[in-house]
Order: structure tokens, then C-alpha cells, then sequence
């Protein structure tokens, strides 16, 4: 009975790094070979990276990833590979070509080359192509309309691309139509928490569909604002689930697929779902140690305050970086607790990163004896000062600033532009802050199972939130509750529920009135924050886009 023996790659591309991708392509095709494989897939535009954004319509790109694809072909099989069979994503085009108006110019695909004995055998070029949330390749791609089948030992196998498994009918029409007995998809789908589930019911759905095993390849590793999770599998017509690589690692996963069957070939094939915790956390550290490790720096440094964000931002770098590669800077004024001075110390104790204390009282009384600021002005002034001292170490030593601030406060503007708000990359940014002590409470309970010291003091987790910016300042000063707070801006942000579907829920209108005028106002100063791992439906710039010039208000008299 013919048979194929099927290998998953799913790896971490770095966007651009042809060599480097290919390099990571031909690794894992010696490892599938050695577990006896015939075929091997790899995701979606794994050799250029994704999303790899206007680089698609530069005809130099294109050209260099057709020559890295082209040149991937000939060392596989110079390599003694070139029975192996290899189907990779990279970025086709036609170079030098004119288009009309709306079309990009060189008509750019997102492709799948099959390779054997040194040649591309097939090509695939994605049929639906995704316009939504942070996707927009229309801008980029024109769709391809052609289905791809190819013969591996005798089976056929049909080949789709990402959107192809999302939308119906197409490429899986055009599998079970071409009586194929095997899907491959190959992906670049993003992490948002759940989607884990959503993906394994497509899936499930598809391979019913489609009549045929679907083999579901997906990569993992941070790429700016993005993270992958992996997550790949391989699913029977008939739903069960044969194989599942875990979230955010390295994996090659190993499948036997005949006429009749689908069987792994690992003793545990079925790695389980996180829990929503550790999947979050494992996004944002890896998120995070992405793009530092990619973009090349070498350590980053944060302001320590003592309180639950700067402490959550901590443990995250400690965990992706090492300890060695994390400062923190406790910068002190007149109206900074003690017991914020212990916290921060404390931190920098229980996870090991290097800790230094650089009071701002006396650069404050610099500035105040040129300005004479008071207020909201003199609140603002400690924040920039600090936030000079940071982006001075970084100038200076080179580490990337991190900006601490949560989704909640992003969202109402309760930062500082220039003070808080600077730095390079922002872990949390995507986080509400019920979900930041959600996170401190559930890495605490880790290291505790662990034996380990728990990160995060318990004191930071328990005291009421505040800025320490004026004398016995709270957040619930100038917010409401935050368990209210997030609930109404989940809806506002997430789901764009108007100020009058609030009201009919039962939130008081004046609470519900100030959120959203506090919201819109904060526009401009999100446009400025720095980029941060997205792991909701909705994050600030990637999904959510509104126009900083804006005059449309919510009327919560509307819902009266």
C-alpha cells in the first residue's frame, strides 16, 4: 500500500534573513531525513520571513527570494536530500512587471515551491488572500487561482496556504475534488489567546471537507508587534487528532500517512494545550526575547518602581533574557514610598538582575528652579525625568529601553508622553491590567512549584496601584475601579460596543461616559508608544486604527 512518511517543520524565520531561514530549511530536512521521511513541509513564507510588509513590492526582494529558493533546490540535492521531497513558502513575483492601478507592481505571491532532485517540481500560489486585522495582503499579493497537486510514493497531495483553510470552498474544494489524500497548509497564523482551539475545530472542519488527513504547519518566534506559537498538527477526516506540535518552541513532528490511514510515529504525539496563563506568558517572553535577540541588542534596562507592572516586566526579561542582560533603574523622588524602594530591591533580589539607584530629587529641583511647575505640569516633569535617565543609560550603554505600561492605561492615556511612555519595545502593552496581577499571581505559583523564589514580591501584587507621583496618590484617584475599567473598555475596544450597548448592560452612564472620553482622547499619545507583543483580538496599532483628528463622540445620552 503506497505511504508517505510526513515531516511538520515548524521554526522560528527571521524576516529578510534568506540565509539565515534557508540555513534553518536544510537543518530540519536533515533531521526529517533521518527519521526516514519522504516529505517535508515548512510554513508559510519561511524563507523572506512574514509578514514581511512593503518588502513585497521591491523587485530585489523578490528576485533574492526566488534565488534563495532556486539555490535551496540545488543544495538539497547536493546534499544528498534531493529524494527528499520539500515544500517551502517564500515570496514569487514577476520582476520588472508594470501593473494597473490597485494591482502591486511585480506581481507579488505568496507561494509555495515544491522541491525535488534539485528542482522546483511545483509551485502554489495562495488563493485567499486575508484583509483583516493585521493582515493586508491585498496591498501586496494578487491571488493565485490555480490548485497544486503533486504525487509523493504514489499518494496525491493537494497544497494550501493560511487564509485557504479560513475561508470555504477553494483549495479544500480543490483537494477533495482532485481526490487528494493529503492537505498541507502551510502558516503564518498569529497567537491570540484561545485561538488554539479555533484552530483545531477549523481544522476538524476542513479535513471532513476536504475527505482527506490535513496537515497543519505553523511557525513560531516574534516578528515586532507579532508572535507565533507554532502549534502545528495533524488531523484525520474523521476529526482525531493524530498529532500536535507544543506552543512556542522548535518541533518537527513525524506522521505516516497511507490511503487509509494516518498514524504518528512520536510515542507521545499529542502535546496539550496550555493553560491560558502560561500560554500568555509564553507569548510575551518570547515576544519579547524575539525582538531583542533579531534587532541585535544586547540587554535592556527599565525603570523599577516597585509596583506590579515594572515587577511583571522584570520577571518577563529575566525569563527571556537571563538575568544578566536586564537593569533596573530605581529612580526615586520625595514622594516615592518605602515600601516601593524595598519592592523594587526586592525584585531585583528574587530574580537576579542588575539593580541601581539614581534619585531624581535633585534634578527635579534643577528643573523646578528654571520652570516653576506645579500640578499635573510637576507630576509629568518626575516621569520625564526619569524617562531622560533611561533613554541617557541606553545612549550611553547601549541596553533597549522597555516602557512598562499595561492595555489599561494605554487605553485611558494615564501615562506620560516622554516620561513613562519611552522606550523601544513595550512587553505588556497588550496586557489589561486585571490580567498583569492575573499573570504575577500564576508566575508566582510556577516558581513556587518549582522551588524557586517567586519574582514578583508579594507586596507589589497586593497594594493599591499608584503613580507615587504627588503625596498618598492612588490610581483610584483618577480611574475607576479597575475590574470595572477593563470590563467596559474589553467591550469599547475589543468589540466596539457603542456608549448606549454599555449603558443597556447596566454600567452607570457617567462612569461609562468619562472611559470613553478619556479613550478617544488618548489617541495621539498611543501613535507614539513603542511597538509591544500583540496577543488580543484588538491591539492599539496593529488592529485598532482610528484617526487622531477626530471629533465623532460616543452620546451616552443616546441610550436614556
Amino acid at each position: 500500500m503506497p505511504s508517505i512518511r510526513l515531516a511538520l517543520a515548524q521554526i522560528n524565520p527571521t524576516v529578510g534573513n534568506l540565509a539565515g531561514n534557508s540555513a534553518l530549511v536544510l537543518q530540519q530536512c536533515h533531521l526529517a531525513a533521518n527519521e526516514g521521511a519522504d516529505l517535508v513541509v515548512f510554513p508559510e513564507m519561511v524563507l523572506t520571513g512574514y509578514p514581511i510588509e512593503d518588502l513585497a513590492l521591491r523587485e530585489s526582494f523578490i528576485g533574492a527570494s526566488r534565488a534563495a529558493g532556486a539555490q535551496l533546490a540545488t543544495t538539497l540535492a547536493d546534499q544528498g536530500l534531493g529524494d527528499l521531497t520539500v515544500v517551502v513558502g517564500l515570496l514569487d513575483g514577476h520582476a520588472g512587471v508594470d501593473t494597473e492601478l490597485g494591482t502591486p507592481r511585480n506581481l507579488p505571491t505568496n507561494s509555495a515551491w515544491v522541491l525535488q532532485d534539485g528542482n522546483v517540481v511545483a509551485r502554489y500560489d495562495k488563493h485567499h488572500l486575508p484583509n483583516y486585522g493585521v493582515f493586508d495582503e491585498y496591498r501586496y499579493f494578487v491571488p493565485g487561482g490555480e490548485p497544486c497537486v503533486i504525487n509523493v510514493n504514489g499518494l496525491s497531495v493537494s497544497v494550501a496556504i493560511c487564509e485557504d483553510l479560513w475561508q470555504g470552498g477553494g483549495p479544500v474544494r480543490w483537494a477533495r475534488d482532485a481526490n487528494a489524500d493529503l492537505l498541507l497548509v502551510l502558516n503564518g497564523s498569529p497567537y491570540e489567546r484561545a485561538k488554539d482551539d479555533l484552530r483545531l475545530r477549523l481544522c476538524r472542519e476542513r479535513a471532513a471537507e476536504a475527505e482527506c488527513p490535513l496537515a497543519y504547519v505553523n511557525m513560531f518566534g516574534g516578528q515586532d508587534e507579532l508572535v507565533f506559537d507554532g502549534d502545528s498538527m495533524v488531523v484525520a477526516p474523521d476529526g482525531t487528532l493524530v498529532a500536535r506540535a507544543p506552543q512556542f518552541t522548535e518541533s518537527l513532528i513525524v506522521t505516516d500517512v497511507t490511503e487509509s490511514a494516518c498514524v504518528a510515529i512520536d510515542p507521545e504525539p499529542v502535546n496539550p494545550p496550555l493553560s491560558d496563563p502560561a500560554e500568555l506568558w509564553g507569548a510575551l517572553e518570547l515576544g519579547l526575547h524575539d525582538y531583542i535577540d533579531k534587532n541585535g541588542f544586547e540587554s535592556v534596562v527599565l525603570g523599577l518602581s516597585g509596583g506590579i507592572d515594572s515587577a511583571v516586566v522584570a520577571a518577563l526579561a529575566v525569563d527571556a533574557l537571563g538575568s544578566d542582560r536586564v537593569h533596573g533603574i530605581a529612580m526615586p523622588s520625595r514622594y516615592s514610598s518605602q515600601h516601593s524602594l524595598d519592592d523594587a530591591e526586592a525584585t531585583a533580589r528574587q530574580t537576579g538582575l542588575h539593580l541601581r539607584t539614581i534619585p531624581v530629587e535633585p534634578i527635579m529641583s534643577a528643573f523646578q528652579d528654571a520652570l516653576a511647575l506645579n500640578g499635573l505640569a510637576e507630576e509629568n516633569l518626575q516621569a520625564r525625568i526619569r524617562g531622560v535617565i533611561l533613554m541617557g543609560i541606553s545612549n550611553q550603554e547601549g541596553p533597549l529601553v522597555l516602557a512598562t505600561g499595561n492595555k489599561t492605561e494605554l487605553a485611558v492615556g494615564y501615562s506620560t508622553i516622554y516620561g513613562d511612555a519611552v522606550g523601544g519595545f513595550a512587553p505588556i502593552k497588550d496586557i489589561p491590567k486585571t490580567v498583569v496581577w492575573q499573570l504575577a499571581r500564576w508566575r508566582n505559583e510556577q516558581a513556587r512549584t518549582n522551588g524557586r523564589p517567586e519574582p514578583i514580591p508579594q507586596s507589589s501584587i497586593d497594594k493599591p496601584p499608584s503613580a507615587e507621583l504627588r503625596p498618598e496618590q492612588l490610581d483610584a484617584d483618577s480611574l475607576p475601579d479597575y475590574q470595572l475599567l477593563d470590563e467596559i473598555l474589553d467591550q469599547y475596544v475589543e468589540q466596539d460596543a457603542s456608549a448606549a450597548d454599555l449603558i443597556s448592560k447596566g454600567y452607570d452612564s457617567a462612569v461609562v461616559s468619562e472611559v470613553i472620553q478619556m479613550t478617544d482622547a488618548a489617541e495621539y499619545k498611543r501613535r507614539q508608544y513603542p511597538p509591544g507583543t500583540k496577543v488580543s483580538l484588538r491591539a492599539f496599532g496593529r488592529d485598532r486604527r482610528l484617526p487622531i483628528t477626530n471629533r465623532w463622540r460616543e452620546d451616552p445620552a443616546s441610550a436614556e
